[in-house]
């Protein structure tokens, strides 16, 4: 008999990062002094003010932070017409975002300007605290200055800053992996109550803000964004404590939250957020499904981040045919936008960089899919009518509408108003007596 296939995650616990972020300070010219992707098109749609912004530079607290104008490279959310297709939308995202000797996150704007994507990076707010600092941390159920996946110094913060400052000129969104990433049932996330869930947020925007005075680096560019209105979503550490996080998020305006599991389908709210979790799909000559993102693939694969280096390429090309099977479903099915999240990390020699690059070289290119920022996404979602996106929720995975689009998604005739009955006038007539 055949096996059958099973919807399961294996693995969810994200790993933490346990690779430094001491980095050199990169003697270079700052990629954030321009746009390189101005006139750039994505999706097929030409992107708003991909210029850059042209507002007065408006400093904020110690200037670590600054109000620069709106963010260039933007798509501006279009309503869908009637029985219009709806975009692919895939949103490739990285937790706990930082620049260290690896250099993935400079390389990976790279891949994101050459294909036209914009992408969700997920800072861990430690990552712009220097070790001398640690105390300013005081994490909830833990000592000030604890942290699972340490701290920074001045150079990996200066490398660190840079990216930050060209990834936002770029179109992508900084969002947040708060500090430091706690896991398991001692004082780890999932403990947390909705109160200490906001101490944490606090602090993450708190070193954002303060990142000049902590690190002493008060020659640097400022950040071109107000943290305080750029932080509207995040990813937990090791996908625990949702629920109370998502209760925090909710009344400090958060607009969603990516820290779930779910199946390839249309998005809904959840206390008012966006639930735009990671997803499950296929593990390519497995039968089962594991959840899109990179740990969960190794976990799968090696059990560990050190694998038979024999095993390297083949495992990087099960996660790259894995993610392209799930676009491909959604893609000729029900249009699902596809949820990807990853690490800045060379678990088994870097075969899942490599898989991730080749997966957004792949769909980032085709006219009508959009590689977008969680931002972006949730900015299309409250575009629509909520009619329209409660039909698209109503197709299964991978299920293409009977009669295909147009038909689907078809304006409905408004309901016939004529005369009003006899006896329904002559009730009227009375209650208006």
């Amino acid at each position: 008999m055949k096996a059958a296939t099973s919807r399961i995650a294996v693995g969810v616990l994200a790993a933490a990062l346990t690779a430094g972020l001491a980095g050199c300070a990169d003697p270079g010219s700052d990629s954030a002094d321009s746009d390189p992707r101005a006139g750039a098109k994505q999706g097929g749609a030409e992107k708003q003010g991909a210029a850059g912004p042209k507002n007065a530079v408006r400093l904020i607290g110690d200037g670590s932070t600054a109000v620069t104008g709106p963010q260039p490279g933007l798509l501006k959310p279009e309503r869908l017409k009637p029985g219009q297709t709806p975009p692919q939308f895939v949103v490739f995202s990285w937790d706990g975002s930082g620049e260290d000797g690896q250099k993935l996150f400079s390389h990976f704007r790279s891949v994101g300007r050459k294909y036209g994507a914009t992408m969700t990076y997920f800072l861990s707010g430690v990552y712009l605290l220097p070790e001398e600092k640690a105390t300013l941390y005081d994490p909830p159920k833990h000592a000030a200055g604890r942290s699972d996946i340490g701290f920074n110094d001045t150079g990996g913060i200066r490398d660190t800053v840079r990216e930050l400052r060209g990834a936002w000129l770029e179109g992508n969104e900084i969002g947040t992996h708060f500090n430091g990433h706690f896991c398991g049932a001692d004082g780890g996330v999932g403990t947390w109550s909705v109160e200490e869930w906001k101490s944490e947020i606090g602090q993450a925007k708190s070193f954002v803000k303060n990142w000049k005075t902590n690190a002493g680096l008060k020659g640097e560019k400022p950040l071109p964004f107000d943290y305080d209105e750029e932080l509207i979503g995040g990813r937990t550490p090791c996908l625990e404590g949702r629920d109370n996080f998502v209760r925090a998020a909710g009344e400090l305006g958060f607009r969603y939250d990516t820290s779930g599991i779910n199946n390839q389908l249309w998005p809904d709210k959840d206390k008012g957020l966006w639930d735009l979790s990671l997803q499950l799909v296929p593990v390519p000559g497995r039968q089962f499904e594991t959840l899109s993102m990179d740990y969960n693939f190794m976990v799968n694969q090696s059990g560990t981040v050190n694998g038979d280096p024999a095993m390297h390429r083949y495992w990087g090309n099960q996660m790259r045919d894995g993610l392209l099977q799930a676009f491909d479903r959604a893609y000729a099915g029900n249009r699902a936008p596809l949820i990807i999240g990853n690490h800045f990390e060379s678990w088994n020699g870097g075969t899942y960089m490599r898989a991730v690059e080749e997966t957004i070289a792949t769909v980032c290119v085709k006219s009508d899919v959009r590689c977008v920022s969680f931002r972006q996404l949730a900015d299309w979602l409250d575009a629509q009518d909520p009619k329209v996106l409660g039909k698209l929720r109503a197709l299964k995975v991978g299920q293409a509408p009977e009669g295909g689009w147009t038909a689907y998604l078809a304006a409905q005739p408004a309901a016939p108003s004529g005369p009003a009955s006899p006896s329904a006038a002559a009730e009227g007539s009375a209650q208006a007596g």
